[in-house]
């Protein structure tokens, strides 16, 4: 009997000590190439990525240089053109951003794949020891003790026993951290895939900005037909049509007098709002229509700018600054007046409709990117900033707007002026009360 109880335990030490850590050497040996292979194409992809970015720092120092320069039309084609080199770079490294992370997905997945081989060994190994050690802890103790061999061959098999359970105990210990092994591999991967997502996102931006800065140079070359001459009159134009909105806007007050309910506006509270434009914000003219007013934004609430202008490289993208419903779009250089000059004013503009009682308004877009009726979040892309419209140079003009009181109407409706360039114009128009300074409700810079 005890010779059969030795045999067996012979069996169940192989069990627990040498079944539970097969060696897949064959996949072992094809894995570990597999993932040294994807290891070498990432750290290529890395590197590629470096001298990318160092390629996009070269290209903004260009665009640095030549946005202080004189504006003519050499200089301003020089920069769109340098924009576009800029965006092409930046989706080449988000495109090689994307590939890098495919093959981080690949490496996790193959560590995913490894993990779950180890466990299912480790879990058929450590179920064949358990199954051993019950047959044998199963025999009863006097029948042990009454067998060949006494009880000196019975302190063998219990110190062989106690060999077992040491090597099942270790094989648990592995199993466990196996299965974290998995479980972090997961939650790796998992994370990838969220960030492979936002790189894509990221990638379609860019695309849309890079074509609104493509079209823009088109436009450009076919407005100007590359001619110097052409080119500043164009500016003159605006500058004057610009003055002349400001002075119809302001018109408002006697024609459009519309009263606002106080309880339709929300009380002022900087962080309602976000900004419009990532990274560092440039204000190139404040709301109000005095120097004091620019001077201390926050502090006034006058009726001359409507708005702020943000200075933003032509393709910047625009985003929602807060959820809500696009009111409305257009574009104002559609329209002229009788004499056939036209209509320089907000040029392609979007609205948006909020639930707490505003309205924001983005004009001077180069490209527009949503639709009458659309739901936005905060934060989403709703165009590329540009300069359409009366500007003179690249911005997005940011406006506030009590949305109860303010209407999607020709200006003329509300001036009754008739004839003037911009009088057919459809674009957003409140009474001179419905226009807040969109300071009081954005962060703090």
């Amino acid at each position: 009997m005890m010779s059969r109880v030795r045999a067996l335990t012979a069996r169940i030490v192989f069990a627990a000590c040498v079944l539970t850590t097969i060696p897949l050497v064959a996949y072992a040996q094809t894995a570990t190439t597999s993932q040294s292979d994807l290891q070498t194409r990432i750290d290529a992809q890395n590197a590629q990525i470096s001298q990318l970015n160092q390629d996009i720092a070269k290209y903004q120092q260009q665009l640095d240089l030549t946005t202080v320069k004189k504006q003519t039309l050499q200089n301003t084609l020089s920069q769109i053109k340098t924009s576009i080199k800029k965006t092409s770079t930046s989706i080449k490294v988000i495109q090689a951003q994307i590939t890098t992370t495919n093959l981080q997905i690949q490496q996790l997945s193959g560590t995913i794949a490894d993990t779950q081989r180890s466990i299912a060994t480790e879990s058929a190994g450590l179920a064949q020891a358990l199954r051993a050690v019950g047959k044998v802890t199963s025999q009863p103790l006097a029948l042990t003790l009454l067998s060949d061999g006494g009880m000196s061959a019975a302190w063998s098999d219990m110190t062989a026993l106690a060999t077992i359970e040491q090597a099942v105990g270790d094989d648990m210990r592995r199993l466990a951290d196996s299965q974290q092994r998995l479980s972090d591999a997961k939650s790796s991967a998992v994370q990838k895939q969220s960030e492979l997502k936002v790189s894509q996102n990221t990638l379609q931006t860019r695309k849309g900005s890079l074509s609104a800065q493509q079209e823009s140079q088109n436009q450009l070359l076919t407005q100007t037909r590359s001619q110097e001459a052409i080119y500043q009159s164009i500016i003159a134009q605006k500058k004057a049509q610009e003055q002349d909105l400001e002075t119809a806007l302001s018109n408002l007050k006697g024609q459009y007098n519309v009263a606002v309910d106080p309880t339709q506006v929300p009380t002022p509270s900087p962080g309602i709002l976000a900004w419009p434009i990532d990274g560092k914000i440039r204000i190139t003219q404040y709301f109000g229509d005095t120097p004091f007013a620019q001077v201390h934004a926050s502090l006034y609430s006058g009726h001359g700018h409507d708005g702020l202008d943000i200075g933003a490289p032509i393709g910047t993208p625009v985003h929602a600054a807060l959820s809500g419903t696009i009111l409305a779009t257009g574009d104002t250089d559609t329209y002229h007046g009788i004499s056939g000059a036209q209509c320089y004013s907000f040029g392609k503009w979007v609205m948006i409709k909020h639930a707490n009682g505003l309205n924001t308004m983005y004009a001077h877009l180069s490209k527009i990117g949503v639709s009458p009726g659309q739901s936005v979040s905060t934060g989403d892309v709703i165009g590329f900033s540009g300069e359409t419209g009366y500007a003179t140079g690249p911005h997005l003009h940011f406006g506030v707007y009590v949305g109860a009181v303010t209407q999607i109407i020709p200006l003329g409706q509300a001036t009754k002026a008739v004839g003037t360039p911009c009088s057919k114009a459809i674009m957003p128009v409140p009474p001179v009360s419905g226009y807040l300074n969109p300071l009081n409700y954005l962060p703090s810079i």
